[in-house]
């Protein structure tokens, strides 16, 4: 598949709260902004910058408001990981992390690139992140094949274990097929790498409070998972039931198939199962579920 490739820089600026699989980034020129096509245009900061969200994959989340309620985070340590490990690859040799979850780093930025298909419907770049010298010219489209996605940082983090795999429809086979892989040794190595030494998405996590998911010894879970969990459980804070979970994903109206199955599921309710009232699973792997992009 070819992809759009934008030379730049990444800068995170002192107000910026980076985490695992989201990270600021300014072309060289500016203008290239324009070219990144989707359904809602880019629309950078003052300085250049927009947010670089890493194409097909979901670290734990470091800072998470949603429609309801405070932030919260997922267990911090791994959470943390993910996000410095992703500075450190793309070449910031100190990272100083403040009670905020923002950052001050040496050096102020780093040479670059990204691969984007497109913006999301939050107006979001989604891309491979690549670090140094790009592999073309910035501004015109290339190929992407498995050697150059291997180079990434999308890659790095799943073959270390410290994100997830999440994957949408218009992101081609092949390549979901090499992160997929990716994903796949990490949790299957001896002893089980990152996220995957504690994850407990199918095996099932007992929820008797936002606690459960948000301690530092709290449940290690698919973000995706974790996001609509925190945004019910604020719906009735006093309440941890998760009687009515299945009709609140159902009203999400995720829109995902399994394949080699093509036919359209609509709502997570379909692939998450409640247990004794407080006990939720997924019944997937992660990569196993290609969403559709809304």
């Amino acid at each position: 598949m070819t992809m759009l490739l934008i030379k730049g820089s990444f800068k995170v600026s002192e107000k910026a709260m980076p985490d695992g699989d989201t990270v600021p980034f300014i072309p060289d020129n500016v203008a290239d902004w324009k070219l990144v096509p989707g359904c809602k245009r880019i629309l950078p900061a003052a300085d250049g910058h927009a947010n670089i969200r890493l194409e097909g994959i979901d670290a734990l989340e470091t800072h998470y408001g949603g429609n309801y309620g405070p932030d919260q985070h997922q267990p911090i340590d791994l959470a943390h990981q993910a996000a410095d490990e992703l500075l450190k690859w793309l070449g910031f040799t100190s990272i100083v992390r403040k009670p905020d979850e923002t950052v001050t780093l040496t050096p102020s930025s780093v040479p670059g690139f990204i691969l984007t298909r497109g913006t999301d419907v939050f107006g979001r770049c989604v891309a491979l992140v690549g670090r140094g010298t790009p592999p073309g010219c910035s501004g015109y489209e290339i190929n992407v094949e498995d050697a150059l996605l291997k180079k990434t940082a999308n890659h790095h983090l799943l073959s270390l274990g410290l994100a997830y795999p999440t994957f949408y429809k218009g992101f081609p086979v092949p390549l979901r097929n090499v992160l997929a892989a990716a994903a796949k040794q990490a949790r299957e190595s001896t002893p089980p790498a990152g996220v995957w030494a504690q994850d407990v998405t199918q095996s099932g996590v007992k929820i008797t409070g936002m606690a459960s998911l948000t301690a530092d010894d709290g449940a290690v879970i698919l973000p995706k998972l974790f996001r609509r969990l925190k945004e019910y459980l604020d719906l009735n804070p006093t309440d941890p039931s998760l009687a009515c979970f299945p009709s609140y994903l159902g009203g999400g109206a995720d829109e995902f198939h399994i394949p080699p199955a093509t036919k359209r599921i609509v709502g997570l309710q379909h692939v998450v199962e409640i247990i004794n009232g407080n006990t939720v699973r997924m019944t997937h792997q992660p990569e196993e579920i290609i969403f559709d992009e809304k």
